[in-house]
């Protein structure tokens, strides 16, 4: 079985590409849901943020203080160092355990937005980035999430710059045209990969 890393930059499309490889019948997995349960009520992982950072990184119900906590480690690397020291090792675990129960199937996707920037990559055999101009990135997180230019910028610098990111990757779906034409690109690629699975 292949394992395929899916990454790219904000507003490139990843969401809309994962949404594809499902309807292909692809295994997915996000990074991004698993980072979500293992800050749960009642896991370990929040009970040692809480731990470390106090009970202002708790809500009332228990719950983790997300707005409080993002406040705080984006002003302080030293406190987003130590939340990363908690949050990566259990997210890398839970992927491998997700990988293994897809044993059955020709490939999976792991799509992990911080995928260079958190050392991801020697979990798969292929990296695939997901790409469009920096121009539409910042139109479609606009577009999306009403956010403003300066806070789209400061996202865009917090990850891997562009050209580093498509260095590293074995394959590039550049999504700048039309939705059918990145449809086709992907159902090109899931071709490839079984074939590639297959040898």
């Amino acid at each position: 079985m292949l394992k395929i890393g899916l990454t790219g930059g904000i507003g490139c499309g990843k969401s809309t590409a994962v949404q594809r490889f499902r309807e292909l019948g692809v295994p997915v997995i996000e990074a991004d849901l698993i980072a979500r349960e293992v800050v749960a009520i009642g896991q370990p992982a929040l009970q040692e943020i809480a731990g470390l950072f106090g009970s202002p990184s708790l809500q009332a119900d228990g719950a983790l203080n997300r707005a409080w906590l993002r406040q705080t480690v984006f002003s302080d690397p030293v406190c987003l160092q130590q939340l990363e020291s908690i949050l990566h090792p259990r997210i890398r675990a839970e992927i491998l355990t997700k990988i293994a129960a897809c044993s059955d199937s020709a490939y999976v996707i792991v799509d992990v937005p911080l995928l260079f920037e958190k050392g991801y990559t020697q979990l798969f055999d292929r990296i695939l980035v997901i790409d469009c101009l920096p121009d539409q990135q910042k139109l479609r997180v606009r577009q999306r999430d009403g956010s403003d230019d300066s806070v789209i910028m400061s996202i865009m610098q917090s990850q891997i710059e562009r050209e580093a990111r498509l260095q590293q990757a074995h394959d590039i779906i550049s999504n700048t045209a039309s939705i059918t034409d990145f449809y086709e690109k992907i159902d090109d690629l899931n071709i490839k990969y079984i074939k590639l699975s297959e040898a």
